[in-house]
């Protein structure tokens, strides 16, 4: 899922407490070009106020006027939009597709309190609602899940898909970490350098002062984490590359010219790393486009990242920089 999802319970919830009628709808099908993924999610407040989205903005528009008409739902119903041309047309759907909605209204507020309480403290929650009964059941959910729907039940997984590991608690670091938050993944901050750590300022970040190689030993990174090393200390950079190398993460890179990461790389020669996990260091780390700045080049680290993770050739690199081949290890 994506923050937008966790703002849409957080509103919805404010909605209730208010006294408000809500109900929320959720993508589970689409055909076509669709801007937003089966598991999305809307809230939508008895008087048509809305927040978040299902689709351009056509189908929103006949939800609000639905509620408005005084349409309400008393159980977790299927809705359908653009069977026929005309209604594609008038959706705004490409031409012939569809777009599938659950509709349900939010009457217990308790599995979304702790929905919101478990996915602020950073874990995976899977909300499992089934249509005949309307009954919601919460379970723990894995990383990388997908959204599932079989008929009768429908199965939505809250919680941080990706992880960002960064080593380094600097001025640069915390416009990664800034900006690594918007964009939905969980982020932890290493540094044990008591300058550094007590400075750290990010909400919504966890910040670890145990000595990287031994957190990367413990968080047991997977094909849904990425690591940066932006300490400027060889030490601390090379113990932290030790061991994400060899672990299965999509992304591992470390802040330096070119020069500075081959010798990096001549250094991690010399311990037990094979040939190829060497040749899965990014460096210099982050996209070529001409920052200066630490937010500038913050952009430039996450989007190489993003570029990685959906499988994007890096044909933004300078001449000369350590580009591991091109693929993709995780949904």
């Amino acid at each position: 899922m994506d923050s937008l999802d966790l703002q849409v319970l957080q509103q919805a919830r404010e909605w209730k407490h208010a006294g408000h009628a809500v109900c929320l709808v959720t993508v589970i099908e689409t055909w076509g070009s669709a801007p937003r993924p089966p598991g999305a999610l809307l809230a939508l407040r008895d008087d048509g106020l809305v927040v978040g989205s299902v689709s351009g903005g056509c189908v929103e528009d006949d939800l609000i006027e639905r509620v408005r008409k005084g349409d309400r739902v008393g159980r977790p119903s299927l809705i359908t939009y653009g069977v026929s041309k005309e209604e594609a047309a008038r959706f705004g759907l490409p031409c012939g597709g569809n777009l599938r909605l659950v509709q349900e209204p939010l009457t217990d507020m308790a599995w979304v309190d702790e929905v919101l309480d478990r996915t602020s403290r950073h874990e995976i929650v899977a909300r499992i609602v089934s249509l005949d009964t309307g009954a919601v059941t919460l379970e723990p959910g894995v990383r990388g899940e997908a959204f599932a729907f079989d008929g009768s039940t429908m199965r939505t997984v809250f919680g941080p898909r990706w992880r960002l590991l960064i080593i380094g608690a600097g001025q640069l670091s915390r416009a990664v970490a800034q900006m690594a938050l918007m964009l939905d993944f969980e982020v932890i901050c290493c540094d044990p350098r008591e300058e550094y750590h007590l400075s750290w300022e990010v909400a919504g970040t966890v910040f670890s002062k145990a000595m990287p190689d031994d957190l990367v030993k413990e968080l047991q990174l997977d094909p849904h984490s990425a690591v940066v090393a932006v300490t400027h200390d060889p030490k601390l950079d090379d113990l932290v590359l030790l061991e994400a190398l060899k672990s299965p993460a999509f992304y591992i890179g470390a802040l330096g010219s070119r020069g500075n990461t081959a010798q990096r790389k001549e250094r991690l020669k010399l311990f037990d790393l094979s040939e190829a996990e060497i040749d899965r260091l990014h460096g210099p780390i982050g996209l070529d486009l001409g920052g200066k700045t630490p937010a500038e080049i913050a952009v430039a680290i996450m989007a190489e990242i993003i570029a990685v993770r959906s499988g994007t050739a890096l044909r933004q690199k300078k001449h000369g920089s350590s580009v591991p081949a091109c693929s993709v290890t995780a949904p």
